[in-house]
């Protein structure tokens, strides 16, 4: 690694580290309703919004009703989305006259984006309008990130409530997540970026003819403005096809390090947000630990693997579907960062990363989004593996296991494995299907263990929430396009509702003083089990179908072979 890649990612991690404190704290206090410097300009739209939707804002909600507003209100949100790519052709801004999309694609979509995943069977420059990509699409970022952070502020006051009945207001808390932190972190990266160069208009493509005498058209559109919240809000769909390696999606290196950042910002604040919320402040840090951890162990073991020579093809230094704009690091990272944080936009195509790398990849994903993971999702997610590894410390010392006063019990963690289990079936299930279905193979580009990863990486992709592309797989079919919107329903929502049940059961519990035999999560024992109980119960579930892909591949390509 040469001094100039290593200073560059120092000052990312760097970075990092001394904003997460900061909008962490913010948001701690934002979310619960407390004054901020923000409060005097958005309190009265909240009061506005609140007004028009016939909402009350301080009735609170059983755990139940709270699933059930998630699920009406994104269940709308889809029909909306859906709606809308059926009727482009007579909306307005589609200068381009794109014609309206096939109920199959347009399924996936709405699912797509409601869900956070923004999984794109399509290419946006050449499918979907100016006002689907900003009416529908765009405004999906802001809310579908809202409800993830909702459902974590409904899990954490089950954790510091005792014999209480409810867990919050939904709407109070998708509306206070939208204004106070999505919008106006929104707008400033949205200006940051609109003066690196990434396009903001609504004029027609530009046609023009090259210096050779060929015709080429630039496509134009109010990128900025998504590519702004897709990134902070853990959305990641690309207003173009080829999403961030366009170059005017991503025209600079500032525009990609700012991009970067953003990725990683919001999820990685939410941990200390958590720490303070439940004023446990160095469990939160053993769990940032944790999670930064794993996440170094993998950007490390990727570079080292893009810059080992590669025997089949003889090269010391492959570039093939790297960002050559921007340099080899910067594609490794922000593959690390995109799929550790349910991202799934993309500088550069995975499927071009050594096995090692895209293995690495796949593994971050099925996971569960842990790792940093979606804005909300990816720390709830994280906080299961926390009940499963005090469980299983209580069960070692014959104790009740506690979890930060509360004691977890039978319903907990039989909820916990249930929100576990169903998105691992789920992508395990969905690629034997797709293995020995002849529609879903003839989608394939590669054969062997190439193959295998390609079709694994897109069912992990989906239903963990990640959105991003293997490539070398046609997904745009109606086999994929309909089973993958059934994974991403069941990776989002079979999650969510677990997590509540979770949510509204220690609510009701009083809280139990620690003794000598409780287990100390604010220490580093804690954290090497919480990395076990990941290893063991989502690596391992795994480990069969990645030695069939990446490892074997890795294997034959020392051999000298290709797919």
């Amino acid at each position: 690694m040469s001094i100039e890649t290593f200073l560059a990612l120092l000052a990312y991690l760097g970075l990092l580290f001394v904003l997460t404190p900061i909008l962490g704290s913010y948001m701690a206090s934002a979310l619960s309703g407390k004054r901020v410097f923000l409060t005097t300009l958005f309190l009265p739209l909240e009061r506005l919004i609140y007004r028009l939707c016939l909402i009350d804002a301080d009735k609170e909600m059983h755990w139940k009703k709270y699933a059930q507003s998630v699920l009406i209100f994104s269940g709308l949100g889809i029909a909306v989305v859906f709606l809308l790519q059926l009727i482009q052709t007579t909306l307005p801004l589609n200068p381009q006259a794109l014609t309206n999309i096939p109920w199959p694609l347009a399924l996936n979509t709405a699912v797509s984006f409601v869900t956070n995943t923004n999984w794109q069977a399509y290419s946006g420059e050449s499918t979907l309008s100016y006002f689907v990509q900003s009416i529908g699409l765009c405004s999906q970022n802001f809310i579908s990130a809202a409800v993830g952070i909702a459902v974590l502020l409904a899990f954490i006051r089950g954790l510091i409530r005792k014999d209480s009945s409810t867990i919050g207001n939904f709407w109070a808390d998708m509306v206070r997540s939208f204004l106070y932190v999505l919008l106006p972190l929104s707008l400033v990266l949205a200006i940051a970026l609109t003066s690196q160069g990434v396009v903001q208009n609504i004029s027609p493509y530009v046609s023009f003819e090259t210096m050779e005498g060929h015709k080429q058209t630039l496509p134009m559109g109010p990128a900025a403005s998504q590519v702004a919240i897709k990134q902070l809000g853990t959305n990641g769909g690309g207003f173009f096809g080829v999403n961030s390696a366009h170059p005017f999606e991503n025209p600079t290196p500032f525009s990609n390090f700012l991009q970067m950042l953003a990725i990683l910002l919001i999820p990685s604040a939410l941990v200390y947000m958590f720490g303070v919320m439940v004023d446990q402040r160095k469990h939160a840090l053993m769990i940032y630990l944790v999670m930064i951890g794993i996440f170094l162990c993998v950007l490390g073991l990727s570079l080292w693997s893009e810059n080992q020579i590669n025997p089949a093809l003889n090269l010391s230094n492959a570039l093939e579907g790297k960002e050559v704009r921007l340099g080899k690091m910067a594609s490794v990272l922000w593959g690390t960062a995109t799929t550790a944080a349910s991202n799934g936009s993309v500088n550069a195509m995975h499927d071009s990363m050594s096995p090692v790398t895209g293995g690495l990849f796949l593994l971050q994903m099925v996971l569960g989004e842990v790792i940093f993971g979606g804005v909300g999702s990816g720390l709830y997610g994280m906080l299961l593996f926390v009940l499963l590894t005090v469980f299983i410390a209580g069960l070692m010392v014959g104790r009740t296991p506690e979890y930060l006063g509360k004691k977890v019990e039978a319903f907990d963690i039989q909820m916990a494995v249930l929100a576990i289990i169903l998105p691992s079936a789920v992508v395990l299930l969905g690629a034997a299907i797709s293995l020995t279905t002849p529609a879903a193979l003839t989608s394939l580009a590669n054969s062997g263990p190439h193959g295998l990863s390609e079709i694994l990486y897109a069912w992990g992709s989906a239903a963990n929430n990640n959105g991003s592309a293997f490539a070398g797989l046609n997904v745009n079919t109606n086999f994929y396009n309909l089973l993958l919107s059934a994974a991403m329903l069941i990776g989002r929502f079979g999650v969510i509702i677990p997590v509540l049940a979770i949510a509204g059961n220690l609510a009701n519990k009083k809280i139990t003083p620690a003794s000598p035999a409780t287990l100390a999560t604010d220490e580093g024992v804690f954290a090497v089990l919480l990395i076990s109980c990941i290893i063991i119960i989502g690596a391992l579930t795994f480990f069969p179908a990645l030695a069939l892909g990446p490892l074997v591949e890795n294997l034959l390509m020392v051999a000298g072979r290709t797919f």
